[in-house]
């Protein structure tokens, strides 16, 4: 889905002139560096650099940008694997958390999932990031499992999932989030634009 298609449903704050404008976007080959060393700050180094460009070159693959100007606040990554779509990596610059950013990225791979006509999504969370699970169940996530020891340092991960992203109804939960995201990010100071 290109920037445009993300852009159309997201609706324009009525005081965008004294907010700092964000855009949404597919990652390109510009992007790869800024990734990969928020990915470092963020995620201990999870992917490579060329990792990285081969998820950029994968057609069952989108790796969406969070930017303000050219600086890159956050990331997400989605595989699309038959009905499934898979949320592999989402990572927001540590200054800028808690300001719903990492929301309008699971919110911008759910749309691409369901663009796709992907019918669930899953995903492995660390099992003691709250702050991540409350995203994630805020947007109908439910924790189905566990994996010991899933990460390199040890800790366990919790698998979630999403159903129904291709039932009209999501459709409509989509828009409402988007409602929802527009007047948070709003009072954090930001706007989408593009």
């Amino acid at each position: 889905m290109s920037s445009n298609n993300i852009a159309s449903h997201l609706v324009p704050s009525l005081l965008e002139h004294d907010l700092r404008p964000l855009k949404l976007q597919p990652a390109t080959q510009d992007h790869l560096a800024a990734i990969h060393a928020l990915d470092q700050q963020c995620l201990g180094g999870m992917w490579s650099l060329n990792t990285y460009a081969q998820e950029l070159a994968n057609p069952k693959s989108r790796v969406l940008c969070l930017l303000r100007d050219t600086e890159l606040l956050g990331f997400g990554c989605l595989w699309s694997i038959l009905e499934e779509a898979h949320i592999t990596l989402l990572a927001v610059a540590p200054a800028y958390q808690s300001q719903g950013l990492g929301r309008l990225l699971v919110w911008g791979l759910l749309h691409e999932a369901r663009a796709n006509q992907s019918e669930w999504a899953t995903l492995e969370v660390r099992s003691h990031n709250q702050a991540a699970l409350k995203i994630y169940q805020y947007f109908g996530f439910e924790t189905v499992g566990q994996r010991h020891a899933y990460y390199p340092d040890g800790a366990d991960a919790s698998i979630l999932w999403c159903k129904g992203l291709h039932q009209p109804e999501f459709s409509a939960k989509l828009d409402r989030w988007q409602q929802e995201l527009q007047t948070k990010l709003a009072g954090s100071g930001w706007h989408i634009g593009f």
